[in-house]
């Protein structure tokens, strides 16, 4: 399967996880508004998920995937499947230990991520990490699973299993809220049951392809099964680029820990109002940014393993401008229309106005750095194909702290705005990093035609940048909520509309995108 091929299925299948969760994201909106109760969700929700990332798709799958990919290289499918063997037993007994132990400290968990909700809020806030926190042990495992199956090529089961998820808390906003409700319960803890739920799934799904593909992990009990998996050379491998990969992504959460204790401490509602912003920026991110660098990742290195550092570089350069190609529009989008797409998407029932213009001003602060918060995860993969996970987490500590003397100085000012803008002025910092590294070190070597590429697409934008400007002023995107299928069609025509000028401007310009994605 070409690069290309995979990288659409997996990047159509995003969209169709993304669409989902838009979905479910508007009925959120709806059923709940923005209160101190969804705050407090958001924050339980974000916990799990912080360790997930660390010891799940962040640190794990960075160390997990290129050695996996190197071993079925040099030992075919048996050697792999024995690391895959000692690497599940080891993840399977720590994420045991690390459940419960984050169902007993759910109350310093908290504390430790919004210390500024007050105590009704904080209570809820506890109970439901409690209910949540088991979904870090389906989700690693869904992560182990997406890396062997990703790395057999069989990208479509890992990138489309986020769908089940949605579906689970879709069906938990319209059939157990009520319920809850009826029987006397906080109609929002619904969603805790929807999230388990939807890690059961998601893992079932993924266990069954793995079975199909004859690599189903065989877990080990005993004492002597967890003696050998320690002692197998490819598991010490993966724990010894685990170090500074943990590191690197642990920098990452907790930027994303001071961001949320920082917003706890702002007006109510400011975790939710960023949370949907963090929605809408993931659309793109996900669909281009995720997409290519799940397929480019076992690609890098299977040709860093074989040394052809030809192909490795042509991989980055078509990779990097794809994402240019791609984000550039999308970040002028979100900077010159963020409150129509707020307003038409969330607009509805709890939702007010207020809520409207606070959500669209963190949005537009992410078209900011939107081209470095994509690229990101294209150059990321590039070190962890060569097995460099040190290199990215020094430059990630860095960014940190820089991004912190930015909210220091910005928060003041733009509230829950900051936080966001600050979160793209980093990823526009890390990326060019990055980037500097791998060339300087000869890793990547940018093919001829970049100068008139980047005109190219600049030019593109500015003609879309006016077109958006007169469809934000012309119309009164928040004035038409009782038209909603009016204001949605409306917005559907401005976003078709948007594409054809976009793409009609790249051709005039003479790139020709089929020629680009054929190369």
């Amino acid at each position: 399967m070409s690069l290309l091929k995979s990288a659409s299925t997996v990047s159509l299948l995003t969209l169709a996880s993304r669409v989902t969760g838009l979905v479910r994201d508007v009925l959120f909106a709806s059923v709940y508004g923005v209160s101190p109760m969804t705050d407090a969700f958001y924050v339980a929700f974000r916990i799990p998920n912080l360790f997930r990332r660390v010891f799940g798709e962040g640190a794990f799958s960075q160390a997990f995937v290129p050695v996996l990919s190197a071993c079925k290289a040099e030992h075919g499918d048996a050697g792999a499947h024995a690391l895959i063997d000692h690497v599940a037993t080891l993840l399977t007994w720590v994420l045991l230990l690390v459940c419960a132990a984050g169902v007993a400290g759910a109350p310093v968990l908290v504390w430790a991520l919004a210390s500024g909700f007050e105590q009704q809020g904080f209570d809820a806030t506890v109970v439901m990490t409690r209910w949540m926190f088991p979904y870090i042990g389906f989700m690693s495992l869904v992560a182990l699973a997406g890396g062997i199956l990703n790395t057999w090529r069989k990208f479509a089961v890992p990138a489309v299993s986020p769908v089940l998820l949605n579906v689970a808390l879709i069906l938990a906003i319209v059939v157990a809220s009520p319920l809850f409700k009826r029987h006397g319960i906080e109609p929002i803890y619904s969603q805790c049951v929807g999230v388990i739920l939807g890690g059961v799934l998601q893992l079932g799904v993924q266990w069954v392809a793995l079975k199909r593909l004859g690599m189903l992990p065989r877990l080990g009990r005993s004492v002597a099964a967890m003696k050998a998996a320690w002692a197998d050379p490819g598991t010490r491998k993966v724990l010894r680029l685990m170090g500074p990969a943990l590191l690197g992504v642990s920098v990452a959460q907790i930027s994303l820990l001071i961001n949320t204790q920082i917003a706890s401490h702002l007006a109510p509602g400011s975790v939710t109002w960023i949370t949907n912003a963090d929605r809408l920026m993931e659309f793109p991110t996900a669909m281009l940014g995720v997409a290519l660098g799940v397929v480019l990742m076992p690609q890098l290195a299977a040709a860093r393993a074989s040394r052809n550092d030809l192909e490795y570089s042509a991989m980055l350069d078509w990779g990097l401008r794809l994402v240019v190609l791609l984000s550039v529009p999308c970040a002028v989008g979100l900077l010159l229309f963020a409150k129509p797409l707020v307003a038409t998407l969330f607009d509805y029932r709890a939702f007010t106005a207020l809520d409207v213009g606070r959500t669209a001003a963190a949005l537009m602060n992410y078209g900011v750095g939107l081209l470095g918060i994509v690229a990101i995860k294209i150059l990321a993969p590039g070190f962890y194909a060569r097995q460099d996970t040190a290199t990215p987490m020094r430059i990630a500590a860095c960014v940190l702290v820089f991004v912190q003397v930015l909210n220091y100085f910005l928060v003041p000012s733009l509230q829950h705005a900051a936080l966001t803008l600050s979160i793209s002025i980093g990823a526009l910092v890390n990326a060019l990093w990055l980037l500097a590294v791998l060339v300087r070190r000869g890793s990547y070597r940018p093919l001829p035609g970049w100068g008139m590429y980047l005109m190219q697409v600049i030019a593109a934008s500015a003609l879309l940048a006016v077109f958006l400007m007169w469809g934000a002023s012309a119309f009164d995107w928040t004035g038409l909520r009782a038209e909603k299928f009016k204001r949605i069609w409306l917005l559907a025509l401005m976003l078709s509309s948007s594409s054809a000028i976009y793409f009609v401007a790249l051709w005039g310009a003479g790139l020709r995108v089929r020629k680009l994605l054929r190369h």
